[in-house]
């Protein structure tokens, strides 16, 4: 799978993609990341990718011109692998659903808002899908990248070497949790400052020890996420313990 990010700050990206499974997937070659400077798509002098918002108003705003140019350069004909995803504040929430689905595509390309936003024919004319990571304001889409992209290539085959780790994690449907969150887990030592392990952890009984880890999910999705109860499905027990 290929991802593209267009961006005024493709050095923002050297951090975030040279480290852990997505470096090693890069190195693999089961991905691809390329980032874009959308400075290239200027013509001025000072290379100018904003102006003033009509209306009047705080800030400034990402022109259309060059975020057009650029996705029609880096894809001069679309199909329909490919998807183009505006990050902003205004987007639905990006969630491992969307995850799921997007893992589907050939190739990505993801534009990342500043500013005050983007000009709104970028959404209704240009984007597949307007998409935000939180209910909170970024000062940029780059952060918001970072993570779709991450997200999105754990889920991809070879990634994590062990397909059944992101079957079994958090808000995963067909896991364990059915879309709760992830069962609490322990280490060595078993015992630490008279803190013990769950003695079923340690009985061996696979039968009881995912009855434990279904209720331990359930368990801690109502203490921290009870909003995701509602979106529970069947009980879930692995094929080893049928």
């Amino acid at each position: 799978m290929t991802f593209h990010v267009l961006t005024i700050f493709p050095d923002f990206f050297a951090g975030p993609f040279a480290h852990g499974v997505v470096k090693r997937a890069r190195e693999a070659g089961l991905l691809d990341i390329r980032i874009h400077d959308l400075r290239n798509w200027t013509s001025d002098r000072h290379r100018t990718v904003d102006d003033r918002p009509f209306g009047g108003a705080e800030g400034m705003v990402l022109k259309c011109e060059p975020i057009f140019q650029a996705t029609e350069s880096i894809w001069p004909e679309r199909s329909a692998g490919r998807k183009i995803i505006l990050l902003s504040a205004q987007g639905r929430m990006f969630d491992q659903a969307m995850a799921n689905r997007l893992k589907e595509c050939q190739e990505l390309l993801l534009i990342c808002g500043r500013y005050e936003g983007v000009d709104e024919r970028v959404a209704e004319h240009l984007a597949d899908e307007e998409i935000s990571i939180g209910n909170y304001v970024l000062s940029g889409g780059e952060l918001a990248a970072a993570v779709v992209i991450d997200t999105v290539a754990r889920l991809l085959p070879g990634v994590l070497g062990n397909e059944a780790s992101s079957a079994f994690e958090s808000f995963q449907e067909g896991g364990h949790g059915e879309g709760l969150l992830d069962c609490p887990q322990w280490t060595r030592p078993a015992e630490f400052r008279g803190w013990r392990v769950p003695e079923v952890l340690l009985s061996g009984n696979h039968r009881q020890i995912a009855a434990f880890r279904r209720s331990a999910a359930r368990s801690k999705t109502e203490r921290l996420r009870p909003d995701l109860l509602d979106k529970e499905s069947s009980a879930w027990l692995p094929d080893s313990a049928v």
